[in-house]
């Protein structure tokens, strides 16, 4: 290979196992000399080479030339055991991003699998996971899609989040800390789901260095003072095993001992409310040994060797954890009294422990195939899980809920009836339990058994327990199981559930919601138009149906599909396809059309000065609504009623007043208020209507009055007196309150005399 020698003179240190792939290019003895083959071996080297070139006069916040970042990651990658392809990504991995170089060119160089990664790391690179809600819970989608294409992708994203976090001290310490509460958050979890154990006890320290610094250097301080006595103790307790290992017969590779990671440690004198010295087991022991068998010998040689500690063994290998990971721990009593840790496995868990996915993932590098994610796949069913929500949960922060609830460790192992392992939340029940093994399983739940006995289906599970689900074809399920169930799955699966049985009453409730905002010339019509299926694609609906039956239940805002038909019917080719659609959607928000008078300082009604006048009781029109005036036959003068009001249908011309509003302010400055009346359909747990007051609350709506209606087993029905400023605030309440995710439904009352 032709020596690299860039324009710009850089001291770059070239580690040695680069240095090896370089002098082994182009020779036949490459596999002997790098354990790759010449074709695995020149890739490597080309896309070493070519990084070099294009980042060679780039540095970084550090002052260190760029690329002795794009060599740490390949190298971190090469460490986790990926192949070349991988490596080539890890050295490209910011060309796209940094500099002109485009997909199509990587794709000619060093193929399509290269491109794919990088493009995929390029695309994550883009993500912003501070942001609100909505667009957090998109990138969350965008990032697990992106993992389900190919699982790498994430691997090397790791692995270049993990070196920026090793030089995060050259950045200003506000963006420091930004980066390092996206790592704990986001990050640092994923490489535990992947079992990159090395990773993640990295990435939190890291992180924990630069959130909590006063703790970490407490931290370090205290770990480091102990340091002579819990080597001293550990030493001893190694002499003893080995000694009894070796008199059974059980070959151990290896028998060590470390201090347990200083966030962990932190994490743990937080959570206990607890002081350092009150923290035994701060030290962990590792017995690694060659089977399975050995495994079970060399733990009752440590309870016979030290007295162990009731309560603090965990069989990982009879029910490893979500991510893979195998190992017995015990706690047992040392030397001096002190617990100690111990953990035991063989050299394939040990494996499997410190490289996670890179220990037992088959990366396809020959052939035109991406690595896909197996459906056979058990370990990847939370990821499986992640990805079957893309399309049912749309609310995003339910979204959000699922993915925090299936990142995280599950704290509870029980059994199906034949012996397969299913891991779930702490505190889960039968319904969760049905609902992770399948959504029609918890839909027709009728009973469970726990241990071969009848237990409630609200029964709490405990590790170990076997469970049996009994269903029955009628049976359906209820609201009242949302009151105790653990898990987001479960739960949303009931509300989705019940949003599908009643999916004729939303889709008419929808199409209810949508005739009164356009009228009724031409709905039809508009609801067979090209532009409304747009809408509903938009949407992410697949139809008008959808959209309706969405509309209907709150998953959708009225002002949402208004406002998109709007966008669209603007452009020439839809208002020559639905011409009545522009006059119909045009004039649905009118508050602009609308201007103060200021002659008229005392009402807030143009159009009726020096006339008695009052706001109609059945429909309570706000400002920025289109209104009617009414000449009553008594003495209360002219009735101020909404457009469409169905008591001002009939009314003879002669009897109305063309009026609208003028918005003026009252005389103290304060703006004036209107009552309303509003009825909510909640599923019906406690605290709902506490959450629905606080969220009005927050758009300082005052309440009136409100009255609860419930029913077992059915929504419970809130109807509020509110008062209202105008139709603004009042369509932003109702957007606010149906994005609540026990929320069903929200209308606006009328009453028809």
């Amino acid at each position: 290979m032709e020596t690299v020698a860039p324009s710009c003179s850089f001291d770059v240190e070239i580690p040695e196992w680069l240095q090896t792939c370089l002098l082994a290019d182009g020779q036949e003895s490459s596999f002997e000399v790098t354990g790759m083959s010449p074709a695995d071996n020149s890739l490597v080297c080309r896309a070493f080479e070519f990084g070099y070139r294009l980042h060679e006069c780039q540095r970084r916040a550090s002052g260190e030339p760029y690329i002795c970042h794009p060599i740490a990651v390949a190298g971190l990658l090469r460490d986790l055991g990926g192949g070349s392809s991988m490596i080539a990504a890890g050295f490209l991995h910011d060309v796209i991003e940094d500099t002109e170089v485009t997909p199509e060119e990587l794709e000619k160089l060093f193929g399509a699998e290269v491109r794919q990664l990088v493009e995929g790391v390029t695309k994550l690179s883009k993500f912003n996971f501070s942001s609100k809600t909505e667009h957090q819970a998109e990138n969350f989608r965008r990032m697990f899609l992106a993992m389900a294409r190919d699982i790498r992708v994430i691997v090397v994203k790791l692995a270049d989040r993990l070196h920026n976090m090793r030089t995060l001290e050259h950045l200003k310490d506000i963006k420091r800390r930004r980066i390092a509460q996206e790592t704990l958050d986001i990050f640092a979890p994923l490489a535990n789901r992947l079992g990159i154990g090395r990773f993640k006890w990295e990435l939190e320290d890291l992180s924990f260095k630069y959130l909590e610094p006063e703790a970490y250097r407490e931290m370090q301080e205290l770990v480091a003072e102990k340091r002579a006595d819990r080597e001293a103790r550990l030493a001893k307790v190694t002499e003893t095993l080995r000694d009894r290992l070796k008199a059974a017969k059980i070959n151990c590779f290896d028998i060590s001992g470390r201090p347990k990671h200083l966030y962990g440690i932190y994490q743990k004198m937080q959570r206990q409310q607890k002081q350092f010295h009150e923290i035994y087991d701060v030290a962990a022991m590792r017995l690694v040994v060659t089977t399975n068998e050995e495994c079970y010998r060399a733990l009752a040689i440590v309870h016979d060797a030290f007295r162990p500690i009731p309560g603090r063994f965990k069989d990982y290998i009879g029910l490893p954890k979500p991510n893979r990971y195998q190992s017995l721990h015990t706690g047992v009593i040392g030397n001096k009294g002190r617990p100690i840790e111990v953990q035991i496995r063989t050299l394939e868990m040990h494996h499997v422990a410190e490289y996670g996915i890179a220990a037992h993932w088959k990366y396809k590098e020959k052939g035109s195939g991406y690595t896909q994610l197996s459906g056979s796949d058990e370990k990847f069913t939370w990821l499986r899980q992640l990805l079957e929500w893309q399309s049912d949960l749309k609310d995003a922060q339910e979204y959000l809920d699922n993915i925090k609830d299936n990142l995280f460790d599950e704290d509870v192992y029980v059994f199906t009836p034949q012996g397969d392992v299913m891991p779930l939340k702490r505190g889960a029940t039968p319904i969760d339990f049905a609902y992770r093994i399948h959504t029609e399983v918890g839909n027709h739940c009728a009973g469970a058994k726990v241990n071969d006995r009848m237990v409630p289906l609200s029964a709490t599970l405990k590790n170990g327990d076997i469970v049996e689900i009994m269903t029955q074809k009628n049976s359906r399920p209820s609201l009242d199981w949302l009151n105790f169930v653990a898990t987001n799955t479960a739960r949303n699966r009931i509300r989705q559930w019940y949003k599908r049985s009643h999916r004729d009453e939303n889709i008419a409730r929808g199409r209810d919601l949508l005739e009164k905002e356009l009228g009724k010339n031409g709905f039809e019509s508009c609801l067979k138009s090209e532009p409304m299926q747009t809408v509903a694609q938009r949407n992410n609906y697949q139809n008008v149906e959808d959209l309706l039956a969405g509309l209907g239940y709150g998953e959708v805002t009225l002002n949402q599909v208004v406002n998109r038909l709007r966008d669209i019917v603007k452009t020439a080719q839809a208002i020559e396809e639905i011409q009545p659609i522009e006059a119909v959607v045009a004039p649905s928000n009118l508050r602009n059309q609308f201007k103060k008078n200021p002659n008229a300082k005392k009402s807030p009604i143009a159009g009726v000065e020096g006339l008695v006048y009052h706001i109609a009781g059945c429909c309570k029109p706000v400002p920025g609504e289109s209104i009617v005036g009414i000449v009553t036959m008594g003495s209360r003068g002219i009735s101020i009623h909404r457009q469409g009001c169905p008591n001002a249908d009939n009314i003879p011309g002669d009897r109305l007043v063309p009026v609208s509003w003028n918005f003026a302010e009252e005389d103290n400055g304060s703006h004036q208020t209107y009552p309303i009346d509003i009825s909510i359909e909640a599923i019906d747990r406690v605290g709902v209507l506490n959450d629905v007051l606080s969220r009005l609350k927050d758009n300082n709506v005052n309440v009136r009055s409100a009255q609860v209606t419930t029913h077992p087993g059915k929504p419970a029905i809130i109807e509020l007196g509110i008062d209202i400023l105008d139709r603004q605030q009042l369509e932003r309440v109702f957007t606010q309150v149906k994005q609540m995710s026990d929320i069903l439904n929200i209308r606006r009352l009328s009453r028809t005399v």
